[in-house]
């Protein structure tokens, strides 16, 4: 199965550019409700996912806890503890459910590495459960 039928794509997805300020994102990361958000450059490459865990890290570690100096942080210099890897558009469903096992959604890039959209977790375990129910 092809990795695009699954995909919802980048227009569809909220991210965030890799020069924005943790302010911004905080904002976006609220407005959205996400707990991870991916994080691309203004060429639209993946450049890493950004989550709820790595801004608490850094606003405690680096700011104690003031909001206001979060503007001067852009999002691209917040440490991540759980890089996560894209899968190319030509990826398989085996390297799709590998990764969904351990993450929300999974990036997807072009080969130029541009980000393409997400897979999400959801998407593949429905896939899974239609699959069951056909068989059954």
């Amino acid at each position: 199965m092809n990795v695009l039928y699954f995909l919802t794509p980048k227009n569809q997805v909220a991210n965030i550019y890799d020069d924005s300020n943790l302010r911004q994102l905080l904002e976006k990361i609220d407005y959205h409700k996400y707990t991870a958000i991916p994080i691309i450059n203004h060429e639209g490459q993946y450049m890493g996912t950004v989550a709820e865990g790595d801004i608490l890290r850094i606003i405690k570690n680096e700011f104690k806890m003031n909001f206001e100096l979060a503007q001067n942080v852009l999002v691209k210099d917040i440490p991540r503890r759980v890089e996560i890897m894209p899968v190319n558009a030509n990826a398989t469903m085996d390297d799709i459910v590998d990764k969904a096992l351990a993450q929300n959604f999974v990036p997807v890039v072009d080969d130029n590495n541009v980000f393409i959209g997400i897979v999400t977790r959801k998407d593949v375990i429905k896939y899974f459960y239609d699959k069951v129910k056909k068989e059954i």
